[in-house]
C-alpha cells in the first residue's frame, strides 16, 4: 500500500500484536493482543505498571523488534525492518562528551539519508538550522559548549533538538524527563509542547508520570500488567496550550486520578 492510499487511515497501527522473548516453555510473553491506532500528528502517551511492555511497543513500531504475531503498520504498510523518519530521545541524553552541543545536534544529519550524502556540501545550512532549533528551546548561547559544561535539563533540551533536527515524522520518547528534578521536568513539558505545536510530528511518549502524560498527550493508552495489552484508552480533551496552573484544575486532576486507579487495578490483577 502506498502512503497516499493510507492517507485517510491511522499513521501507526498495532493489530492484536503479541511478542514473546525466547522460545518454548522458557519464553516470556511481554505483549498479548496489543492494539493501538495513532493518527498522523497525534501526541499519545503510554502508561502502565513497570514491566508491562511500554518500551517494547516503541521497539515494535520502529521495527527494532519483530512481532511474534499480529501486525505493526506504519502508513498502512507492515513493518518488517527498521523504519526511516523516526526521532528518538531517552531518559539519559546520551550526548557525546567530545562533541559540542551544536555537533551533537547535527549528528543525525551526518548519519541519516538523504542528509548524510549532502552533509558536507550543506553543512553551513544545516548548522544554521540546528542553531535555530537550539534557540527555540532556550539554548541559543550554548551551541559551542560541551555536554559536561551544562545542566541535566539543558542536556535534555539538546537531546530533543538532536531528535528533531532531521524533521522526523514520528518522535519516540522513552521516559525523556525521568532523571530530572520536578521543576526542570515541568519546565521541559512546556518546551516539548511548544515544539510539538509548532511542528506537529506524531509523538509516542512512554512515561510513568501521569501528570506528564495528561499535560502533553491528546490520548493516553493504559497498559495492563504483563503480558501487556491496552486496557483503556483515554482522550484528553483539554485546550492547548496547557500550562502548569491548569495541571491543578479539577478536570485535569480527575483524569490523573482515573488513570492512577486503572493502573492500580492492573497491578492487583497481576
Amino acid at each position: 500500500m502506498t502512503h497516499a492510499a493510507a492517507a485517510d487511515g491511522p499513521l501507526v497501527e498495532l493489530r492484536a500484536v503479541r511478542l514473546a522473548y525466547g522460545r518454548g516453555e522458557g519464553a516470556t510473553l511481554a505483549l498479548a493482543d496489543a492494539t493501538i491506532s495513532i493518527r498522523k500528528g497525534e501526541f499519545i502517551a503510554v502508561v502502565g505498571p513497570s514491566g508491562c511492555g511500554k518500551s517494547t511497543l516503541m521497539k515494535l513500531v520502529t521495527g527494532l523488534l519483530p512481532a511474534t504475531s499480529g501486525d505493526v503498520l506504519v502508513h498502512g504498510e507492515k513493518v518488517v525492518r527498521p523504519i526511516k523518519g523516526v526521532g528518538m530521545a531517552f531518559q539519559n541524553p546520551t550526548l557525546m562528551p567530545w562533541r559540542t552541543t551544536l555537533d551533537n545536534v547535527l549528528l543525525p544529519l551526518e548519519v541519516v539519508e538523504p542528509h548524510k550524502r549532502q552533509f558536507r556540501a550543506r553543512k553551513a545550512e544545516y548548522a544554521e538550522k540546528a542553531r535555530a532549533l537550539l534557540a527555540s528551546v532556550g539554548l541559543g548561547g550554548f551551541a559551542d559548549k560541551y555536554p559536561w559544561q551544562r545542566s541535566g535539563g539543558m542536556q535534555q533540551r539538546s537531546n530533543l533538538c538532536r531528535a528533531l533536527v532531521h524533521e522526523p515524522e514520528i518522535m519516540m520518547l522513552d521516559e525523556p524527563f525521568g532523571a530530572l528534578d520536578a521543576f526542570t521536568r515541568e519546565e521541559l513539558w512546556a518546551v516539548l509542547q511548544d515544539l510539538w505545536m509548532e511542528r506537529r510530528f506524531t509523538c509516542i511518549l512512554v512515561t510513568h508520570d501521569l501528570r506528564e502524560a495528561v499535560y502533553l498527550a491528546d490520548t493516553v493508552h493504559v497498559m495492563s500488567a504483563r503480558p501487556g495489552r491496552v486496557s483503556e484508552t483515554r482522550r484528553v480533551d483539554l485546550p492547548r496550550p496547557r500550562d502548569l496552573e491548569r495541571s491543578f484544575a479539577p478536570e485535569f486532576v480527575d483524569i490523573v486520578h482515573a488513570l492512577r486507579e486503572r493502573i492500580a487495578r492492573a497491578r492487583v490483577a497481576a
